[in-house]
């Protein structure tokens, strides 16, 4: 099987989270960009867009669902779902659902920082025992997947990762929270989806 990979090398540093997600949104123009979590409590603090989904509170493992939803319901627009490595653990069907639909338009950008932030930072068996998730990723039928280990390469590499052919799998290597998070609540779910929706251009009722 021919496989889509951005030279990006392995290195001992670690990004910070706040900086990689600026990242992304210095980036984004009109893509969904869904959020839970870790990444949700940083993207409410932006300035809001429209075709942000930020999923909250409790949301571990469903973004990845919620994302291949959005892009099989929306095929002319890219979908970038943000997951934390805890997450990612919880439903990791969901990435041989991924690659046997084969949503072109669909980015999962995993965001590692080898702990479970909302119950305490405790580390995750996958951090202890180095598990690939890039080597899963491909195992599960994923062709374009890309891996960041520094916040330079990762300006330097997101809009060359995102032209790979969908669906793409996009690691991060984060430095981990060790303070206990504050999940802030946002505004009520329901008239945050109705103007998502609107921005989609989908009837709301």
């Amino acid at each position: 099987m021919t496989m889509n990979s951005l030279p990006v090398a392995d290195a001992p540093r670690r990004m910070p989270l706040v900086p990689a997600l600026e990242t992304l949104r210095a980036w984004r123009t009109d893509q969904i960009v869904v959020t839970a979590m870790n990444a949700a409590r940083e993207w409410l603090k932006f300035p809001e867009h429209p075709l942000d989904l930020i999923y909250l509170p409790s949301a571990m493992g469903q973004p990845t669902s919620l994302g291949l939803g959005l892009a099989l319901a929306q095929p002319a627009r890219e979908v970038i779902v943000t997951i934390g490595d805890g997450s990612l653990l919880l439903n990791l069907g969901a990435l041989v659902t991924i690659a046997a639909v084969r949503p072109l338009n669909l980015t999962l950008l995993m965001l590692d920082n080898g702990v479970y932030e909302v119950t305490g930072s405790q580390t995750t068996a996958a951090a202890q025992i180095g598990a690939d998730f890039c080597g899963l990723a491909r195992a599960a039928g994923f062709t374009s997947v890309a891996h960041f280990a520094e916040l330079s390469a990762w300006q330097a590499g997101l809009a060359a990762a995102m032209k790979l052919p969908g669906p793409r799998f996009l690691r991060l290597v984060l430095e981990p929270i060790t303070e206990h998070p504050h999940l802030p609540v946002p505004p009520p779910i329901v008239p945050r989806l109705a103007r998502f929706q609107r921005a989609l251009g989908v009837a709301v009722e």
